[in-house]
């Protein structure tokens, strides 16, 4: 089935960016796959329209004017390609005008065509400089992550995948906290050399969040200090679509499991479930903020059935003002969020060797992937369905939060782990006290 928005927009402008799904084996197949595959890939690039020179033209000049010192200027003024191809996602990128459209459809090869989404970052509402601060975080505390530290859970072996505006990897709460770095420009080409750098503080404090360690002025600020980041600069400005599937693209290879993602389209569309597919398809659990838009609104694809959609709490167990929740007409996970995490009032690491206190969904959701990763580093052959299913049966939805705004609630880390070597079929430890792991029965 055409998607109607992309008709609507190659009528009204002659083309449109195009997201193509591609069958299985199309592109990056083994040795008896490969002259099909080559075949493939050169119908795509015949097929699909050269981008607008002029336009392009200008995006490689602003991102030149922003590139990290390691990055070679020639890469930046390239001439872009006709489309581009993410063989681990599935996925391709380019123009078409209808009869480009026509030729996609009728290929056997392709899967599906729809309109390119362009996703935005879910910026903090509030954002206050922090002082010095000794004691854990409350996020940490709520979630019990304190607990499992003490167990022995920490997060060790685990890469979080991090799309953000990129990360400090000179701040001290951050040292050694980073697997690997990749920044893409503005076209979405991977920048080599790239930095550790953060091109706003979003990233830094999300980071921060999900695996940033005890310094000399600040306690405990990462839910997982021992898990690491393979941490992508892929927001704000350019092609953002294209930098965000190079990233994800990216990360496939970083041997991530769990994708903390703090961006998105308002509203709903489905013009992004296709990656989230290709995701969980790849065994990475996506944790995705819903949204800072208030009740009865959401973003995609952090609304979507298949991601674990968080909203965000304060330290009084109410829902945040500013947090999303909507209700769709679907059978399978009406509401979203899925359920809220701390993100009032989070004190974490900022750009400089700062910290900063911030509230947003986005601060929530790096406290649920932290936890999704405290329960990897313990029950490593869990896989991401299993993950989503442990932290959704440990939720508890207290009496001043109601289902529509919260949905499950807010999860405790002792019963999510409880609960996972109970999906696994595991002795459960003695580091799980019975009469924490109780509640598990309930749900």
């Amino acid at each position: 089935m055409t998607d109607s928005n992309l008709e609507q927009t190659i009528s009204d402008t002659g083309y449109a960016k195009v997201l193509i799904k591609l069958q299985p084996g199309a592109v990056g197949g083994g040795a008896g796959l490969a002259t099909s595959a080559e075949g493939f890939e050169r119908f795509l690039h015949e097929t699909l329209l050269e981008p607008d020179q002029e336009q392009t033209t200008h995006l490689r000049h602003a991102f030149s004017a922003k590139m990290t010192g390691g990055a070679d200027l020639a890469l930046a003024v390239a001439r872009p390609p006709t489309v581009k191809i993410y063989p681990r996602l599935g996925l391709a990128i380019g123009y078409a005008d209808h009869n480009a459209l026509t030729a996609l459809e009728a290929n056997p090869q392709v899967a599906a065509v729809q309109k390119a989404p362009e996703l935005s970052l879910i910026r903090p509402v509030t954002a206050l400089n922090g002082r010095k601060r000794l004691s854990k975080t409350w996020g940490i505390t709520k979630l019990k992550a304190d607990k499992l530290w003490q167990a022995g859970y920490e997060g060790q072996g685990v890469i979080i995948g991090h799309l953000d505006t990129g990360v400090d990897g000179s701040h001290p709460a951050l040292t050694d906290a980073i697997a690997a770095f990749a920044e893409f420009d503005f076209q979405g080409n991977l920048v080599p050399g790239a930095t550790a750098t953060d091109s706003d503080e979003h990233g830094t404090h999300t980071a921060g969040t999900l695996v940033g360690h005890e310094t000399a002025v600040s306690g405990p600020i990462g839910v997982a200090p021992k898990a690491k980041l393979a941490s992508a600069m892929v927001i704000e400005g350019g092609d953002v679509i294209s930098r965000i599937l190079a990233g994800l693209e990216w990360l496939v290879d970083q041997n991530t499991r769990i994708l903390s993602m703090s961006l998105g389209l308002r509203g709903y569309t489905p013009a992004f479930q296709t990656v989230i597919d290709a995701l969980r398809a790849n065994n990475i659990l996506p944790v995705i903020a819903v949204g800072n838009e208030y009740a009865n609104t959401s973003r995609s694809p952090g609304n979507y059935p298949n991601v674990l959609s968080i909203g965000a709490m304060a330290p009084d167990d109410t829902v945040a003002d500013f947090s999303g929740s909507q209700t769709f007409n679907r059978p399978i996970d009406p509401i979203v969020p899925d359920l809220v995490g701390p993100g009032v009032g989070i004190y974490s690491s900022v750009p400089g060797g700062k910290f900063k206190i911030m509230d947003g969904t986005s601060m929530a959701t790096p406290h649920i992937a932290g936890l999704a990763a405290l329960l990897l580093s313990a029950v490593p052959e869990a896989s991401a369905n299993d993950l989503e299913a442990a932290i959704q049966d440990a939720c508890t939805l207290p009496a001043t939060m109601t289902q529509a705004r919260a949905n499950r609630g807010y999860p405790d880390g002792l019963v999510a782990l409880a609960a996972l070597r109970s999906r696994m079929g595991l002795p459960q430890t003695p580091t799980v006290p019975r009469k924490v792991a109780r509640p598990r029965r309930k749900a």
